[in-house]
């Protein structure tokens, strides 16, 4: 049986997902316009006023014809901006694009209403409607028409930020900074600090070649209490495994199954943002990557990544682990600080020394992250000394040069 974390896990990639919006709002569209003849009849109140079959076909004619038109205005509007997001700043971006609420709530509406409109001059030219149903296909009309132009409006004024690179390094931050939050108030999703695996464990190694995407710890607890055993997880979110890599390894309980394990991991082809905090340094790291790149050559979005990086990474936990009796026999394996610190950093470390500006605000922010957490200060300094390193040896402006040392003598 599915765990409740893995059931909420699911409803929340399912409601991401455009198709299911507009199935719904669709589904809804055609119930109301194909029922509205049938609803009419149940209805006590008899509306005096007759309303022919051309005045409400009309209007359903011109709202078919221009959400025709609109939707395949914001389709295109859409691809336009995961295309600019995949050259400008990071394909991994290109998920949380798709994922934008607003844009499944616009083109959804938008192809509801289409739909609406379409059902609604089938039934108005087979005569299903008697004059209280086209009524109340009028009413139903109207309302949708304050919809759309409300929903139109804000999909105008979205449209004015939407896939821009200051947008696509907000979304990456929030998503970065959610899964860290989330890290951080359980590294070990709610398993033990992991512990060194005793030679007699057994692997039970994947069956899949992809990245894990999540790990329903609470099924590994069901299943390690009731067979009394010990468990020992070897891929969290964001690893790569395939078949013959271990995804845990168990101590006791020989009668336990493999699948019973191994159902408890989600393996995908793509990485998501969800429940791996690497992630999203890693494409915080790749935007200023890319804007450094001589063909580009935008410094300015390099240090608005350094400061994105800074609010993200000040959320790291303390690297002291937490105990307790109550805690399930399953040890979980979490991503150190110097991984995440380091997965944001090393692109620019490596491309942005040859820029003042970048390098002087990366010093800066590099001592401001060590202030911050204490336990990542040896990892700030280290990458501090290979910024500096590179700063030598690529900057070619004495004066610049000089300036950038003065800082980092300062600040490091």
């Amino acid at each position: 049986m599915l765990s409740k974390a893995r059931i909420g896990w699911l409803l929340h990639r399912i409601a991401r997902k455009i198709w299911f919006r507009a199935a719904l709002i669709s589904a809804g569209s055609v119930v109301v316009a194909a029922f509205a003849g049938i609803v009419a009849r149940a209805v006590p109140y008899h509306f005096t006023g007759d309303i022919g079959q051309n005045a409400v076909g009309t209007v359903l004619e011109i709202i078919a014809s221009s959400m025709l038109a609109v939707t395949t205005f914001s389709l295109t509007a859409m691809v336009s901006a995961y295309s600019s997001a995949t050259q400008l700043a990071t394909p991994r971006a290109t998920q949380l694009l798709i994922s934008d609420r607003m844009s499944q709530n616009a083109l959804s509406t938008f192809l509801g209403a289409f739909i609406f409109a379409v059902v609604g001059i089938i039934g108005l030219q087979t005569r299903l409607y008697g004059g209280q149903g086209r009524v109340l296909l009028l009413i139903a009309t109207v309302l949708l028409v304050a919809l759309v132009v409300v929903t139109l409006l804000r999909w105008i004024a979205h449209l004015a930020a939407f896939g821009r690179m200051s947008d696509v390094i907000d979304r990456v931050e929030d998503a970065a900074r959610s899964a860290i939050v989330a890290f951080a108030k359980d590294p070990y999703q709610g398993g033990r600090p992991a512990i060194p695996v005793p030679a007699n464990a057994r692997s039970v190694l994947s069956q899949a070649i992809g990245y894990v995407t999540h790990v329903d710890i609470g099924r590994l607890a069901s299943v390690a209490r009731s067979h009394g055993i010990i468990v020992h997880v070897e891929a969290i979110p964001g690893t790569l495994v395939h078949k013959g890599r271990p995804l845990l390894r168990v101590v006791g309980g020989s009668a336990v199954r493999d699948d019973e394990l191994s159902d408890a991991f989600v393996i995908e082809r793509h990485r998501d943002f969800d429940h791996d905090p690497r992630l999203g340094q890693i494409a915080l790291g790749e935007i200023a990557g890319r804007a450094l790149a001589p063909a580009t050559n935008d410094p300015g979005t390099a240090i608005e990544v350094l400061s994105a990086l800074l609010r993200t990474l000040s959320e790291l936990p303390a690297q002291t682990p937490s105990h307790g009796d109550e805690l399930p026999p399953v040890h979980v394996p979490r991503p150190s600080v110097d991984e995440l610190v380091r997965a944001g950093f090393a692109p620019i470390v490596r491309e942005g020394a040859g820029e003042e500006e970048v390098a002087i605000r990366a010093f800066k922010v590099l001592h401001a992250l060590g202030e911050a957490l204490p336990h990542a200060r040896p990892t700030t300094q280290a990458l501090g000394v290979e910024l500096k390193q590179n700063v030598e040896r690529v900057m070619l402006d004495q004066a610049a040069l000089a300036r950038t040392l003065a800082v980092y003598r300062d600040q490091m």
